[in-house]
């Protein structure tokens, strides 16, 4: 029997089913384009992409947009845990902080059929639409293994934004290099699932994604690994078409966020992050600041004039 849409969507909880209740219908937005789609994917886990995405989204906040973030991750909802974590810290210390209207598929959205498979990624194609013309941006965060939902949200992507850590072990899910020259001689999987979302996209006449890969997780100390993941990194870059960038580096400070939802640029007081900030904090803005700043967050395509505007009188 395959499965039923309209029976999975019932199966959520009620504020995930109705999210966007209570929020501005689309004709009172006075947006009228489609938002921009950032997805953080990568097939391995541990490699910070719910950081990342809780960075991006607040960002783009801060930044005058309207931003959504949806967390296919059902399982280990960091992201949702985030933001729940950061909507209890404000009411506790009585911050202003901002909040990104959220979705977490709490439910399994993995059928093992191909039909369910269909069902799933449709479910998800109709829920990035439904928020289309409410959002600016709309960011997307993916679980650590292949899926239907999972290569849905690639093929949606105006922008992919791959977290991978500093090792040829995590290389390996983009492509093979000699172990002598380090030359690349082959395709990864996670590479030809990227390659075959942007067909799709090609092939549905629009823009295939902007495609960023970010050498997260670094370690403080200079090594002869690092210097050769870079070098990989760079012949990738050129053989499989995405944007080389550095990321962030291996600090505590990110997982002492987490219990109180915050991040790198929220005001850094003792009210706020409940306790005397440090140079760590500031090195840590400092760092995803010069990140927000390569990975070009609205980019050309996916904001509406509004958007722009209200971007522009942010800044």
């Amino acid at each position: 029997m395959e499965p039923d849409e309209s029976a999975f969507m019932d199966s959520l909880p009620d504020n995930t089913r109705k999210f966007g209740e209570g929020t501005m219908s689309p004709a009172e937005t006075g947006l009228g384009g489609r938002a921009r789609v950032i997805v953080v994917a990568n097939e391995k886990g541990g490699s910070g992409k719910s950081t990342v995405a809780m960075h991006v989204a607040i960002a783009l906040i801060k930044r005058g947009l309207r931003a959504a973030t949806v967390d296919l991750d059902s399982r280990q909802r960091s992201l949702s845990r985030t933001i729940e974590n950061r909507q209890a810290w404000a009411g506790r210390v009585g911050r202003n902080l901002e909040i990104p209207g959220h979705i977490c598929f709490d439910g399994q959205i993995d059928y093992p059929s191909a039909a369910g498979h269909v069902t799933a990624d449709q479910v998800l194609a109709d829920t990035i639409e439904t928020l289309m013309p409410t959002y600016d941006c709309i960011v997307i965060d993916t679980p650590g293994h292949d899926g239907g939902p999972m290569r849905q949200a690639h093929a949606l992507a105006d922008l992919l934004i791959t977290p991978l850590n500093d090792s040829f072990v995590n290389l390996d899910a983009l492509g093979s290099f000699d172990a002598e020259t380090l030359g690349v001689t082959g395709l990864g999987h996670y590479a030809a699932t990227v390659d075959e979302a942007r067909g799709r996209r090609i092939a549905a006449g629009r823009q295939p994604a902007d495609w960023i890969v970010l050498r997260n997780r670094l370690s403080m100390t200079a090594s002869r690994n690092k210097r050769q993941v870079d070098a990989g990194l760079r012949a990738l870059s050129a053989a499989l078409g995405f944007r080389y960038v550095e990321g962030l580096a291996e600090r505590v400070v990110y997982r002492e966020f987490f219990l109180r939802g915050l991040t790198a640029l929220d005001d850094l007081d003792e009210a706020t992050i409940g306790a005397r900030p440090t140079m760590s904090h500031v090195t840590a803005r400092q760092e995803v600041e010069q990140l927000l700043a390569a990975l070009n967050l609205e980019g050309t395509t996916g904001l509406s004039a509004p958007a722009e505007e209200r971007a522009r009188d942010a800044a």
